[in-house]
């Protein structure tokens, strides 16, 4: 476990009766950018939920940066600890502009005291330029977040969630909805953003998995069936079987 920064050991949920997750194996190391792909019901959401404490398990290990025990911590402590997602659907500030959702982000003392000194803005003022140049938004900082583009909604969420400096990002279906184009630009954005911490992303675009992905998980019915390369899921049978089809 030196280089993993998240570990899961026989976890099991149920919910009245059913096996989200059965006895799941998985873990991922420093710096990797991990795909997990599986059919609806494999237990990919519900894998993301225990990780960040939403939901918790009925038995099992889960922990980050192999001394962390996340199944004994709250929501907030997880995030605080270095775990951030980000979920389907946008959840921005629509009203405010894009630098302000930003800034809203960035971890920094909010305090009376410390906004009242200026704290808040010169704290938080280069990790916001940062991630605004990384997300594509700096020509577009001023403006009311609810015009942006769908792609650059989640963009900016993605920024949100990066601008708290987390060390794993999980990411769930960051492409649905997106045009060709806007789907290049998430691949690259995550690519980069997977230059200074771990990233997995939950994702059924094939095509875009194969343009990020580091190494691919394969869930059915709550547990691994296959990991490696992309090329090598592509190949399994059983994979194929149950999840890609013969097309």
């Amino acid at each position: 476990m030196a280089n993993t920064v998240l570990f899961m050991e026989d976890v099991f949920v149920t919910f009245d009766g059913f096996k989200a997750l059965n006895k799941l194996n998985f873990s991922m190391d420093y710096g990797e950018l991990r795909c997990v792909i599986g059919p609806n019901g494999a237990g990919k959401t519900t894998l993301l939920d225990v990780v960040t404490g939403k939901i918790k398990p009925d038995s099992g290990e889960v922990i980050f940066k192999e001394t962390t025990h996340l199944t004994r911590m709250k929501q907030e402590e997880i995030a605080n600890a270095g775990i951030g997602r980000k979920f389907q659907t946008p959840t921005i500030y629509e009203n405010l502009t894009v630098r302000d959702n930003l800034e809203l982000s960035v971890k920094q003392d909010k305090t009376v005291k410390a906004m009242l000194l200026g704290a808040v803005a010169g704290s938080a003022g280069e990790k916001v330029d940062e991630t605004l140049e990384i997300t594509g938004l700096r020509d577009k900082q001023s403006w009311r977040a609810g015009l942006l583009a769908h792609g650059e909604k989640q963009w900016l969420e993605i920024g949100m969630v990066v601008v708290q400096d987390p060390d794993l990002l999980l990411v769930d279906e960051p492409v649905a909805g997106m045009t060709d184009r806007e789907t290049e630009n998430t691949a690259v954005l995550l690519k980069r953003i997977a230059e200074e911490r771990s990233v997995m992303v939950i994702e059924h675009d094939m095509k875009f998995v194969r343009e990020i992905a580091n190494r691919v998980t394969v869930l059915h019915e709550g547990a691994v069936i296959c990991e490696g390369s992309i090329d090598h899921v592509h190949e399994d049978p059983q994979v194929i079987e149950l999840y890609l089809g013969r097309g």
